[in-house]
């Protein structure tokens, strides 16, 4: 650890930068019941080896030394979209961990650091809400669906309606494949998706770095027709719940529903892993993918992202904002490769 940041709260709480060892890190987050993988400490890696951004651990320690909570914060800088400082940019939790007394004095520092960078926004994505002298912002949402003992019962537990879809996918013939080695395909599906739908791709590297920093909770699946991947995902393990973080599938073959296929054999594959919570990921209420989302039977649940901000700003950038909407139909009609080389200078500024 180096340099304290503040000094008050619970029992004399001293609020200090780590840039220690990873594994206290992570040992710490183990134990708190509260934290999910966005929390772990490989996510510093896959922030600052892949995207340039620095990152700022934070650590609330006692007077005895002991550790009694933490919140990783990543200051995200762009010239052309602003200034941000968050927990965790690129993914849909965070926030800090502790007791609610505890992550108040980590919300505070975080505050403090927010200032003093002078950043557009501050937004934690988790912890105990309100915290001072912040406010709530509920624009995202994920639907939770709980998952039966097997992936048997499971099945049985949809609709017809829903197993016919997914039937349609096997009909043809496709094939699903897990494992880490597959983010090469998943990035060839995702990166043509995106851009598809008007939206910079993040980088490869990000993935890879992912898969390598996160290799025990990553999980990576991909949908092939023959040799041709046409659908793919790539979502974390976490305790007994799976979160399905990016998902993506090619237009063209729609009609034949590898998406469905996808999320049934995530499903699968995570119950015989122990999972009993499935969590589809952000997005936006309302919209067609919360639709699609919701067609499994769960349950939707807003996530409610701490925020503050000295110039009125509500939240980090995004495609469904109107002044971008001109931007993303410009951005749909690029050459793949134009658009993937191009996407991952402007995605890592998006968080």
């Amino acid at each position: 650890m180096t340099s304290s940041v503040q000094l008050a709260g619970p029992a004399g709480l001293q609020v200090v930068r780590h840039d220690g060892d990873p594994a206290e890190w992570d040992r710490f987050v183990a134990e708190s019941p509260e934290a999910s993988y966005a929390h772990l400490a490989g996510w510093r890696e896959v922030m600052t080896d892949t995207l340039g951004h620095e990152s700022r651990y934070l650590v609330g320690v006692d007077a005895g030394g002991v550790w009694q909570g933490v919140l990783p914060l990543v200051h995200v800088r762009s010239r052309i979209f602003g200034s941000y400082l968050v927990s965790l940019p690129f993914v849909n939790y965070g926030g800090p961990l502790g007791s609610p007394s505890v992550q108040q004095e980590l919300a505070v520092a975080a505050l403090a650091e927010a200032s003093r960078r002078g950043v557009d926004l501050l937004e934690l994505r988790g912890g105990t809400m309100p915290y001072d002298g912040m406010g709530v912002s509920n624009r995202k949402a994920t639907v939770l669906l709980d998952l039966q003992e097997t992936a048997e019962a499971m099945w049985k537990w949809f609709p017809s309606k829903l197993r016919s879809q997914i039937r349609r996918a096997q009909k043809e013939e496709m094939e699903v494949r897990f494992g880490l080695s597959e983010v090469e395909p998943f990035y060839e599906v995702f990166s043509r998706n995106m851009r598809d739908l008007g939206t910079p791709v993040l980088p490869k590297q990000f993935f890879e770095k992912i898969a390598s920093s996160l290799a025990r909770q990553a999980v990576v699946g991909v949908v092939y027709l023959g040799t041709q991947p046409v659908a793919g995902g790539l979502g974390f393990v976490w305790r007994d719940r799976f979160e399905i973080t990016w998902a993506s599938s090619l237009r063209e073959f729609n009609r034949k529903s590898p998406n469905m296929l996808l999320y049934w054999s995530f499903m699968e594959h995570v119950i015989g892993r122990g999972a009993k919570t499935f969590d589809f990921g952000r997005c936006t209420p309302g919209s067609n993918t919360h639709i699609f989302k919701l067609q499994w039977g769960g349950e939707s649940e807003e996530l409610p992202w701490t925020q503050w901000s000295a110039n009125g700003v509500r939240s980090t950038p995004s495609p469904d904002r109107p002044i971008y909407r001109f931007a993303t139909g410009a951005w749909s009609r690029l050459p793949l490769a134009v658009a993937n080389r191009l996407g991952p200078v402007l995605s890592r500024q998006l968080p």
